[in-house]
């Protein structure tokens, strides 16, 4: 017997975020300036912000929606993946010139900042270690949060600048806030086919392809939380960007979601609200 083919692409990976922004000025402002992007569409109530031709946030202004609440669900961070360790020692200069409050953590198969922009979506900015160096057991990989070696990261810039986001920066993986972090996986694990790939204390961690996440869920400040009843800033959707819909069309049609077919992208919400999008690319 055949197998069945996979649901979606080992090569699927993320695509842009959208924020949902309460003054589109400021925030496009401030992603210009903290992570040398450039505007690729722009109208009077939008922008979409990319680095090298590649999209990597989409800003919608929405002025009449209130800040999101801590505890509801939505976005935990957008993590912006930079192809070097020199390419994060040059970025972390240039967010420390700013005056920026940040955060670090290594987690074994990365090392990575953190900061929260004007609107309190959180960011994360990060560089892989080479795969070879990273440890699975049983198909997990081992994931920590240890200090970061600060000085060594800025040494590898060797004094050379920040001239914004280098070649090849995409966003690496998002992290979402949902009500409940194993549900949440059993819900990703059984609609697009992700292979859980690592745990924490109230997270989970999925993937294709082997990569140590493309998608992260906890519940450390939502837990049981369900679909927000009103709308507010902050997350307006994620999306995934794989080179075949058919499969995935198909696995869709029997899982009783409300799929939205068009345009070479299939779209649903999660348990939590959260708008997922995967598109052809």
């Amino acid at each position: 017997m055949t197998a069945a083919p996979p649901v979606l692409s080992a090569s699927t990976h993320v695509g842009p975020v959208t924020l949902l922004a309460r003054d589109l000025p400021r925030l496009a402002d401030f992603y210009t300036t903290l992570l040398g992007l450039g505007p690729l569409a722009q109208a009077a109530d939008s922008v979409t912000l990319g680095a090298h031709g590649r999209p990597l946030l989409h800003l919608l202004a929405r002025p009449d929606l209130p800040a999101p609440r801590p505890s509801r669900p939505g976005l935990y961070h957008t993590a912006f993946l930079l192809p070097t360790r020199a390419d994060l020692g040059r970025w972390l200069a240039h967010a420390a010139r700013l005056g920026l409050r940040l955060g670090t953590g290594d987690h074994l198969v990365s090392e990575a900042i953190y900061l929260t922009d004007p609107e309190g979506n959180g960011i994360e900015v990060y560089r892989d270690r080479p795969r070879s160096e990273w440890t699975w057991d049983n198909g997990l990989v081992r994931m920590d949060t240890l200090p970061v070696d600060v000085q060594g990261v800025l040494a590898s810039a060797e004094g050379r600048p920040f001239k914004g986001a280098p070649a090849g920066t995409t966003v690496g993986h998002v992290h979402l806030k949902v009500g409940n972090a194993a549900e949440a996986a059993r819900f990703y694990r059984r609609a697009l086919g992700l292979n859980i790939v690592s745990h924490l204390p109230g997270a989970s961690f999925l993937s294709w392809g082997g990569y140590h996440h493309h998608l992260g869920l906890n519940e450390w400040h939502s837990c049981g939380q369900g679909k927000p009843e009103t709308p507010a800033a902050g997350l307006g959707g994620i999306e995934f960007v794989t080179p075949d819909l058919a499969p995935l069309r198909a696995h869709l049609a029997g899982l009783g979601l409300n799929v939205q077919d068009e345009d070479g992208a299939l779209g649903f919400e999660d348990p939590w609200g959260h708008r997922v999008t995967v598109r052809l690319g």
